[in-house]
């Protein structure tokens, strides 16, 4: 008896659909905000431990490189909430049909991008 299971799946040669990779970009993100926390709470840590701590921090956010992980963060805290809130609908039974779901994939990713845009003028 041969074993006909593939030894060796290349993941590139799949075409996922939308909604597998919104929801894996969801995954992602939620991994990026746990690390992303730690430079936050650094932050504040130092912003309130006193009077040049809160100067030094201010200082530090000048940076264009710490603006540019802080954009990252709340990029995706802002992608991160809105699939959220699209498994929040689909909880309820809207959207839960194949349409639906490509549909659901493609509002997502057009909310998240004008909020992440709109975040980095914020925040630039």
């Amino acid at each position: 008896m041969e074993n006909k299971r593939p030894v060796n799946l290349d993941l590139t040669q799949f075409k996922f659909p939308l909604p597998a990779l919104t929801s894996i970009a969801h995954r992602i993100t939620g991994v990026m905000l746990f690390v992303g926390l730690v430079f936050l709470m650094y932050g504040l840590d130092l912003s309130l431990s006193s009077e040049q701590g809160f100067a030094e921090a201010k200082a530090l956010f000048d940076n264009a490189l710490v603006k540019f992980i802080i954009w990252g963060v709340v990029s995706a805290l802002l992608y991160h909430l809105v699939a959220g809130v699209k498994h929040l609908i689909m909880d309820l039974g809207v959207g839960e049909t194949i349409e639906g779901g490509e549909l659901g994939a493609q509002i997502t990713i057009v909310l998240s991008v004008v909020l992440i845009v709109l975040a980095g003028v914020w925040i630039w």
